[in-house]
């Protein structure tokens, strides 16, 4: 598996609510991707970084979703340019299904 993290720094701190809200109009565009297992949308406690952490079967399936289309898009949305790191994740420790998943060798 694959985890990505996405970061950018806000032209203008938002508070939680605001996050929600704009998070809430994206997040039904993340539903059905090839590949993505889960996404969290995060924001700083001082509402300065938004960004995601993202859980995907493949990093190729990762890469199909961050394209320059992508990249406008958030940075239509958001005022910024978006960082995205790739991070291997061969294993994953799910307390809420009761289940630790690795990776096949």
């Amino acid at each position: 598996m694959i985890i990505t993290i996405t970061a950018f720094k806000l032209p203008q701190p938002i508070a939680a609510e605001e996050a929600r809200r704009i998070y809430l109009s994206t997040a039904p565009t993340y539903q059905g991707v090839p590949g993505l297992l889960r996404k969290h949308y995060v924001l700083s406690e001082d509402g300065v970084t938004a960004g995601g952490v993202y859980l995907w079967n493949s990093r190729a399936e990762a890469e199909a979703l961050y394209t320059e289309a992508w990249h406008a898009f958030v940075a239509d949305k958001y005022g910024v340019e978006p960082t995205v790191i790739f991070f291997d994740s061969p294993v994953t420790v799910d307390n809420m299904a009761q289940q630790i998943v690795a990776d096949e060798l």
